[in-house]
Formats: structure tokens, sequence, C-alpha cells
């Protein structure tokens, strides 16, 4: 497994390391300071600030590594590995570094920012061990292409079919295939919930009605209950090859909307690791400038 590799890459070097540098750190902050209440003014302070910055600024070029096909500066998997362990003890770094004071001001503002950051790797990391792996389950070797040219030639088979159905299934099928919905707003997408609905024609009259039909399951409703109702040989084969193309239409509309929900989730934590961590850069900045300034 990918994910498997990437923790325990070469023995999970990495999380010796993280954990070697989280005992540096508490042994640097544990050393005697002269100054009391410990805080980020002194020379350990100042060692690990400066060793928290240069860590956030390497792990910010995992982005630019992941990139650089031709780079031979260790492979990607490692620095996928050490981008997160090292992101995990630099909380330990940062903690010692400012002695445990925090307040209303820009320097509380950058860690609280770098929290963030290393909370939504985490939760990044828990996406990409199970995420990619259920896409590809749900896909079943194929592609979205390939799932939508299925959807395509199920709905062609569908307006063939009604051809030999009375006016009534023929209107339910057709409407339900021109009123599916997939996507939708963020929430439909991330809920897999579905917005689609079909038109029934209205017994004694010449109007109709407009139904709701989440996951295609009305449609297929209506459409069986005209079986017993068919007094053709044809139509009830008509009717039964109908039912048949629907309940395929249903299950490849499920794999779609599962498949939409698992990349939504994917981007939108890109959509907040990314900025967030441009957000504690900018951050960093102004306390490493207002620290020289005022300290």
């Amino acid at each position: 497994m990918i994910h498997q590799s990437l923790l325990r890459f070469r023995g999970a070097r990495y999380l010796w390391w993280a954990l070697g540098l989280s005992l540096i750190s508490a042994l640097l902050y544990l050393t005697p300071t002269g100054v009391s209440p410990k805080n980020g003014g002194t020379w350990q302070g100042y060692v690990l600030g400066t060793a928290g910055g240069l860590l956030i600024l390497w792990l910010t070029l995992l982005g630019v590594r992941k990139r650089s096909y031709t780079s031979k500066l260790g492979s990607v998997q490692g620095w996928a590995s050490a981008h997160v362990y090292l992101g995990t003890a630099l909380i330990v770094v940062a903690t010692f570094h400012s002695g445990f004071h925090f307040g209303w001001n820009v320097h509380t503002l950058a860690y609280v920012l770098m929290c963030l950051v290393v909370g939504t790797g985490m939760a990044g990391v828990g996406l990409y061990m199970t995420l990619p792996e259920q896409v590809r389950d749900n896909r079943a070797g194929g592609t979205r292409p390939e799932l939508f040219g299925e959807l395509y030639d199920l709905d062609g088979q569908v307006r063939s079919l009604v051809a030999g159905c009375n006016a009534e299934t023929a209107l339910a099928a057709r409407s339900s295939i021109e009123r599916t919905v997939i996507g939708g707003g963020l929430v439909s997408q991330l809920g897999g919930s579905d917005q689609s609905w079909m038109l029934l024609a209205q017994p004694g009259s010449a109007g109709t009605q407009l139904v709701a039909n989440p996951d295609q399951q009305a449609a297929i409703d209506y459409v069986s209950s005209w079986l017993p109702r068919a007094e053709k040989r044809s139509e009830v084969a008509a009717l039964q090859e109908l039912v048949s193309v629907l309940c395929r239409r249903q299950m490849i509309l499920r794999r779609i909307r599962r498949d939409v929900r698992l990349n939504g989730w994917l981007t939108v934590w890109l959509y907040l690791h990314v900025p967030l961590t441009l957000a504690l850069i900018a951050a960093l900045l102004v306390h490493i400038v207002l620290t020289f300034m005022y300290w």
C-alpha cells in the first residue's frame, strides 16, 4: 500500500528524526536561561525559533519537489514521509520556542496558523490513506469518463425501450433522464445527495406532476408498477428490459456520485491546507520582523 510505505519509509526513519528533534527541543527548553518566566527571547528561544522557521520553509517545499520530476534530491515518497513526521514535530518545537506564552498578538496568530496547518496536514494524511483506494474500487479499475460513457449508453437504451411502452411510462422514463442531477453545490457534492426529479402524468387529465426522484428509485418503482397492467407480451418484455436498464443506470449514478464525493473531499482539503500554509508564512515573516525590531 502506498500510504503504508509512506509512513514506514525506510523503517520509519523520519519518525525517529521527529522524536529526536522533539527531545532536543525539550532539553533546550529545560536548560537554565537566567530569565523567568522562560520565553522566546532567550538564546534557547532563538535557537528553537530559528529551527522552527527553517522547518516551516522546508515543509512548504514539498509541493515544489513533487513537480520537480528530474530532481535527484531524494524521492517524493521520502519527502512526503519526512513532511508528515517533521511537520508533527514542529508543534513541539514551536511550543517550547514560545515558552508557553500566548496572547492576542501576531506571534500567537502565527502559532495558531501553524497548528491549523499541521492539523489539516494530519487530516490530509488520513484522506490520502483511504480515499484514493476507495476511488479506485468505486471505479472498478476504470475512469470517471468511462462511467459517464456507460451512463450515456444506458440513457440511449432507455430512450429506445420506451418506444414499446405506454405514454405514461415513456414520459416518466424520459423525464427521469432529462432531470437527473449530478454534482450540484458543495454540500450536495460532499454529501452525495441527489436532487433529481421526474414528470408523471396526472390520471384523468392532460397535465403532469413534478415528483422528486432521489437515487432514481421513484422512476424504477413507477415503471415496475406498470408490469401487472401490461396487456401485450411485447410490452411486458419492454417494461422488464426497461426496469433492468434503469436499475443498471441507478448503480452507475451511485458510483458517479460517490466518485464526485470522494474527489470533492480531497479538493476541499487542498483549499484549506494550501491557503493556511500561505497565511502561516506571511504571519511568520511578520513575527520575525517584529521580534528583531522590539526584542
